[in-house]
């Protein structure tokens, strides 16, 4: 049996991942075989790495080149240029994926731009999808620095609507303002945060406070699109002043729930697109080879960077 090199779970090492060498994959029924050349990194990725177990192969994202076509389904052919994801696995030269994962690339997409879109475009991008149109649309975007948050304000702007940030310190507005925030928040002050509403939608990865804030703040039919709680998962919550808005709802958005009704590689087709046109800038802060890799989700962790990190497979 053939092996490739691949990124596995080591708890003790830094960033909890090592490259080590493992089988290669068999692709199964709807599954093509994939040359990996780039993939970027995600907090939830390291997150189970420092959960364990040991060996356990982990990865979402993915960007790199049909080396066999799936042969009984419909999709990219050989030698296409695709960008991916996975439920897990996806750290690996090589990697079999099932074709409603895959978007074939335009050829002015590099792959390492094409890395970034899986988890944190498709996040933004169907969590914005929850808004009935954005046209004219007053938006909260809280963490704007991050990927999610990054690629939300860009995809926002692109749908017409006026979009306020949140940003942790004064220094990150200028990079939330270039990428088409109208209005900056800096903290989660309740009454800053009041003063910038009332929003349309909210998407929300910070929890805490600022969504205490954010709730109180909706219109009327205004929605909160919560995906994560890096800031705290319970902020004060005024029942009245919710229910009293009329219409307002809170929606809870896990991007591998969406994906059973929304397939991967039709929300990164839509992505792609739009960095082609460059309507669409991926947020990249560091790259590395496969070997740093360890170093880099370290530095993840740290939060020692905004923006995305993207490990090549050269």
């Amino acid at each position: 049996m053939p092996h490739i090199a691949a990124v596995v779970v080591e708890p003790s090492a830094v960033g909890h991942v090592v490259v080590r060498r493992v089988e290669a994959p068999t692709p199964r029924a709807g599954e093509a075989l994939v040359r990996v050349r780039a993939t970027s990194l995600n907090r939830g990725e390291i997150r189970q790495a420092g959960q364990g177990p040991a060996g356990r192969r982990i990865g979402w994202d993915f960007a790199g080149v049909i080396e066999r076509a799936a042969d009984d389904v419909p999709g990219p052919a050989t030698g296409a240029r695709v960008v991916g994801m996975l439920r897990a696995g996806a750290w690996g030269e090589l990697i079999s994926a099932p074709v409603e994962a895959l978007a074939v690339l335009p050829e002015g997409v590099d792959f390492a731009r094409a890395a970034t879109l899986p988890v944190a475009g498709l996040t933004a991008l169907y969590g914005l999808d929850r808004a009935d149109g954005l046209i004219g649309r007053r938006v909260l975007i809280t963490g704007g620095t991050g990927g999610v948050g990054h690629f939300a304000i860009q995809l926002a702007r692109v749908g017409g609507a006026h979009v306020v940030a949140t940003v942790r310190r004064e220094a990150q507005v200028a990079l939330v303002r270039d990428a088409g925030a109208r209005e900056v928040v800096v903290g989660d002050e309740k009454a800053k945060l009041q003063a910038a509403g009332p929003y349309d939608l909210v998407l929300d990865g910070v929890g805490g406070a600022g969504l205490g804030a954010a709730l109180a703040s909706l219109a009327k039919q205004g929605a909160a699109v919560v995906y994560g709680a890096t800031g705290g998962g319970e902020p004060p919550f005024d029942a009245r002043t919710f229910y009293a808005t009329g219409g307002a709802s809170l929606y809870g958005f896990i991007l591998f729930h969406e994906l059973t009704s929304k397939p991967a590689g039709v929300g990164l087709a839509r992505l792609a697109r739009l960095l082609d046109e460059a309507r669409l800038r991926a947020p990249i802060e560091v790259e590395g080879g496969l070997a740093e890799i360890g170093e880099l989700a370290q530095r993840l962790e740290d939060r020692a960077f905004t923006g995305k990190a993207v490990v090549r497979f050269d």
